[in-house]
């Protein structure tokens, strides 16, 4: 999907940096953001672009349609590209809806606004931009909520009471999309997925320095789940139906139905 910035390559980790620090999602990261995640998730292009098709097959009249963790934007903008598309054959398709993206980093809500404000038409299809901690969020009458990447980043003792908020949020029908990176118990799949990943990233241009520096400054920051342990928070949390509809090594998405 083009983001309509200029892409700077991730360069980030290329230099020895001695102490790495935390991974924080500032104005360096920022600028090469579009290119970090095309060359770090595999299947990332895909996943947005389905997740806008996702977002027209469950919208509801009358409701909200949530990005939490929206960053740049991407997963907004496809919803309601998607959203466009289909009312050419069906004029009445998200009637009185709102697209709602949130993100704590001011410095990607900034140039998040600056796309929206040059490629949304607010009078057709109104988004509406918040900076906020999305555990803290007021969700409500959600027909379509969309977290690509965005769990694996809060604490793991605070996921369960943030996905049974989206759930009381939704209204019937209506749908999850929680894209996310994976764990597994058995080491042997363990390890084939992590050294399958960063071979991807090897093929993408990334250095093996890169490669670790990246993850050490990930290592206290971005701590994965399990599928089975996202089936089992998402049932316990009310969802009727949930399944993996992609996956590529590590990283996997989870349509999850009200």
């Amino acid at each position: 999907m083009k983001t309509g910035f200029n892409q700077q390559r991730d360069s980030l980790f290329a230099n020895p940096l001695g102490e790495v620090s935390d991974f924080t999602f500032d104005k360096r990261v920022v600028d090469v953001f579009p290119d970090m995640l095309k060359r770090s998730i595999p299947g990332y292009e895909a996943i947005i672009s389905q997740t806008g098709l996702l977002a027209a097959r469950f919208v509801q009249p009358e409701t909200h349609l949530y990005d939490l963790g929206c960053s740049l934007g991407a997963t907004t903008l496809s919803m309601r590209q998607s959203l466009m598309d289909a009312r050419k054959e069906e004029p009445a398709l998200a009637q009185g809806c709102v697209i709602h993206a949130i993100d704590n980093s001011q410095a990607m809500l900034d140039k998040c606004a600056e796309l929206i404000a040059t490629q949304v038409d607010t009078d057709t299809l109104p988004v509406h931009l918040a900076c906020d901690d999305i555990q803290h969020s007021k969700l409500e009458n959600a027909s379509v909520v969309a977290m690509n990447f965005t769990l694996q980043f809060i604490s793991p003792q605070y996921r369960d009471a943030l996905i049974q908020s989206i759930a009381r949020a939704m209204k019937p029908g209506g749908v999850l999309i929680l894209s996310e990176k994976v764990t597994f118990d058995d080491p042997v799949l363990s390890e084939l997925h992590i050294n399958m990943y960063h071979n991807f990233k090897r093929a993408n241009g990334y250095s093996d320095l890169e490669i670790s520096q990246k993850r050490t400054a990930l290592e206290n920051v971005l701590i994965p789940d399990t599928l089975n342990t996202h089936a089992n928070r998402l049932a316990n949390a009310g969802f009727k139906s949930s399944s993996v509809w992609f996956q590529c090594f590590n990283f996997a998405s989870i349509i999850a139905i009200k």
